[in-house]
């Protein structure tokens, strides 16, 4: 009968960490993709470097593609978070450093001329500060992830807040493209400043003091916990080719324009519904299916609705077509973009989670916009037809289902944890402890 309080308490007080996470993860994501170019001001810039600076589709994709840069070394940030605490915390500090500096890089963007080489490269600096930012939460979030082991939920949480980009950022976006380009520059400031607040309340973390000798050891432990985490680089393979398809993206944002003639608060709309249906399935994800079933049967339907969902952009020749299109699109492309941070989460090494789950997303981003790009410059240099690239990008991103089958069962072959159910958080030595609550 005295166990039973005792074990109460410690119920509750797994919530609550639980609960606190979240928090700091849905705010965290949902700012740093909220305010990035990729989103609030994906219409307005591509607007402005359509419409104002008259650039093609392959210049338009090079700008997204290198405004990413950042992304695509966010690894290199990772062993740097993971190794070298910022007064005395690995994860706490460097959310508030990411934050606050991206909060000043919006505030200059205001002041921007509008020059292509000008836009490029606050954009790129403005990211750089983002992703110190996203890195910390991204450790945050993976180190919690395996410690309590509810990586679908916090894979859901993960989604959840990326897709608020769409939800919120589709609509914004097309209104924001209506106006003077520096409103841009003023709501990612505000939107940046959210993190702020959440990291000073709710994730509380124990100093570390190391010696310079001891934080230069850490370091060779990163690389070296790195190039030994054979199921990682597995998982990350895995993802390039499910990623790596000549993209439409920029393309896509033409035909809007161009051919179905719509507005940029359309163009918002579409975006929502992208959004909105990705949310849905994100709460599916987390609530139900990666409770329900192992990780290796998610993937290979997910990613199967993920490339047939692709593959419906053939049939977008209208604004009746791109609604129904567009939400199907939220539904297949989320559900295997979930499935894959879920398995990002599992297959980060202990000790070098940031790092870990940092080099797959940087493998995601770097596929995707790589893509993006080779498909606009597909299309500029044959004169591909946009149906003709939409097959092939949903046909190529399932050559990933023949290699399902070749991951590690030791990560996919099971489901995720109930929330409720008490696991004892083990942290190897040397790495930061995060306090119970």
């Amino acid at each position: 009968m005295d166990d039973q309080p005792a074990g109460a308490q410690e119920a509750a007080a797994r919530k609550k960490e639980v609960l606190y996470a979240f928090i700091v993860v849905f705010v965290g994501i949902t700012a740093v993709t909220l305010s990035q170019m990729q989103a609030i001001g994906l219409i307005p810039l591509k607007n402005l470097l359509k419409n104002e600076l008259h650039e093609s589709k392959s210049a338009t994709a090079a700008f997204f593609f290198w405004i990413g840069l950042a992304w695509y070394f966010k690894p290199l940030f990772g062993i740097f978070i993971d190794a070298f605490p910022l007064f005395g915390t690995r994860r706490r500090s460097y959310i508030l450093l990411g934050a606050t500096l991206s909060v000043f890089g919006f505030i200059a963007l205001i002041f921007t001329p509008h020059t292509y080489e000008a836009l490029l490269g606050v954009c790129i600096l403005i990211n750089v500060c983002m992703v110190i930012a996203s890195t910390a939460t991204g450790g945050f979030m993976t180190e919690k992830a395996q410690a309590l082991k509810a990586s679908g939920g916090f894979a859901s949480v993960f989604q959840i807040g990326y897709q608020m980009s769409g939800v919120i950022g589709g609509p914004l976006g097309g209104i924001l493209a209506a106006m003077a380009f520096g409103w841009v520059g003023a709501a990612g400031a505000v939107i940046m400043f959210l993190p702020i607040p959440a990291a000073i309340f709710f994730l509380k973390e124990k100093r570390v003091h190391v010696d310079s000798q001891q934080l230069l050891g850490e370091a060779g432990n990163q690389f070296r916990n790195i190039f030994q985490a054979k199921t990682m680089w597995a998982a990350a393979g895995f993802s390039f080719l499910f990623y790596f398809a000549p993209g439409i993206q920029t393309a896509l944002f033409f035909r809007q324009q161009n051919v179905l003639h719509m507005t940029t608060q359309q163009q918002g709309l579409m975006l929502l519904l992208n959004g909105v249906f990705a949310v849905l399935t994100a709460t599916f994800y987390g609530t139900f299916a990666a409770k329900r079933w192992p990780l290796r049967k998610l993937l290979f339907w997910f990613i199967l609705a993920g490339g047939l969902a692709q593959m419906s952009y053939y049939f977008y020749n209208s604004i009746q077509d791109a609604y129904v299109i567009e939400s199907l699109w939220g539904l297949g492309w989320a559900a295997a973009d979930m499935a894959l941070s879920d398995l990002y989460m599992r297959s980060a090494p202990r000790g070098s989670e940031a790092l870990g789950f940092s080099l797959m997303v940087s493998v995601r981003n770097l596929s995707l916009f790589g893509a993006d790009w080779l498909g606009a410059n597909l299309m500029d240099t044959y004169h591909l037809q946009f149906g003709t690239m939409a097959l092939a990008n949903g046909l190529i991103s399932m050559i990933a289902l023949t290699f399902v089958f070749l991951l590690s069962g030791r990560i996919v072959d099971r489901m995720a944890a109930p929330a409720d159910a008490t696991v004892a958080a083990t942290v190897p030595p040397g790495k930061a402890v995060v306090d119970e609550w």
